[in-house]
């Protein structure tokens, strides 16, 4: 008798397959023996099914705003296989508007409303305003200006090291546009975000760029006392041209600005960006399912638990230079 005598065979990868879709569907009679079906071809019925109704949304980093709102688009909207939202985490501005025009299963992203500006100015996307669309403004995202003691002012950072997240990213974009309209030369840096701010505690570099709708979690765990402070960033006319003034206060970042006071900088918009289907196809209807259901569920938005952000999202607002999606071509 061989040492295998008296043990079953092991399973075969078509039972393993039906096993799994018999676990993951309560009550569908796949085993051996039951109504003979397929279920290969059940598993692609089931892939067909789910994908229907299925829209990927990429958004940012871990740390910044754009996940979360991606995260409560996903609780608020999923209804089952007539909408599934898919948020996936994004490296910035540049990049999800390369990954909505070119990455399959990416119908929407979020970006800075002047990003669209930038790549027809770089010319890194051949006919972007023909590809990418808009389906409403979100917010407004403060520019933070975080540096160490003994930088007090943009000015001092003539020369110093700035890390402006990674290249490609929405905060890299807009710090360079910043600093170059305000006519300040700066080091820039790299790092991760996280990995900065570790950076700038140890006086590593001089400063970070974050631009991200306050309150930022990334600076919540800041204790007072640190020697960190907010530059203010002056409206200038020419920031002006592109940007919004705004401030931070101690109310956002208590541990960061005194009390009673506030910081003054700039913001830009932060726009729900979309692929441009061509009405009739099957990635149209499925990106006019998500905005209609976007319209018809967004009270749910302006309660808790949802980013305090969305209660600043006016969904008829118009964003300059952008082409909004008009969701309600193919049910002329």
């Amino acid at each position: 008798m061989t040492e295998h005598a008296g043990r079953s065979a092991p399973p075969s990868r078509r039972a393993v397959l039906t096993g799994l879709i018999a676990s993951a569907v309560p009550g569908m009679a796949l085993a051996q023996g039951g109504t003979g079906q397929n279920p290969v071809q059940t598993l692609s019925a089931m892939a067909a099914r789910a994908n229907a109704g299925t829209v990927g949304v990429i958004s940012g980093g871990v740390d910044g705003t754009y996940v979360r709102f991606a995260a409560d688009l996903a609780s608020v909207l999923d209804d089952g296989d007539n909408l599934r939202v898919v948020p996936v985490i994004g490296k910035g501005s540049i990049q999800n508007i390369l990954d909505i025009a070119l990455l399959r299963g990416i119908d929407i992203g979020i970006v800075q409303s002047d990003v669209l500006a930038f790549a027809q100015r770089e010319r890194f996307l051949p006919a972007v305003t023909s590809l990418i669309q808009y389906i409403t403004k979100l917010y407004d995202e403060e520019i933070h200006l975080l540096a160490r003691e003994g930088i007090g002012s943009v000015q001092d950072l003539a020369g110093k090291t700035v890390n402006v997240d990674g290249r490609g990213s929405g905060t890299a974009m807009t710090a360079s546009l910043v600093f170059d309209r305000l006519g300040v030369d700066v080091r820039v840096a790299n790092d991760p975000q996280d990995v900065a701010l570790s950076k700038l505690r140890r006086g590593e570099i001089d400063a970070m760029v974050f631009v991200a709708g306050k309150p930022a979690r990334l600076f919540a765990g800041i204790e007072q006392g640190s020697g960190l402070r907010f530059l203010p960033i002056a409206a200038t006319p020419a920031l002006l041209e592109t940007y919004l003034p705004t401030a931070l206060s101690d109310a956002d970042y208590p541990n960061l600005i005194p009390s009673g006071t506030q910081v003054e900088t700039i913001a830009v918009g932060a726009v729900m960006a979309v692929y441009a289907w061509q009405p009739g196809t099957e990635r149209h209807r499925k990106v006019s399912r998500f905005v209609a259901a976007l319209n018809q569920k967004f009270d749910q938005f302006l309660r808790p638990p949802r980013h305090p952000k969305w209660r600043e999202v006016n969904l008829a607002a118009q964003v300059p230079g952008w082409t909004r999606f008009d969701h309600t071509a193919g049910a002329r």
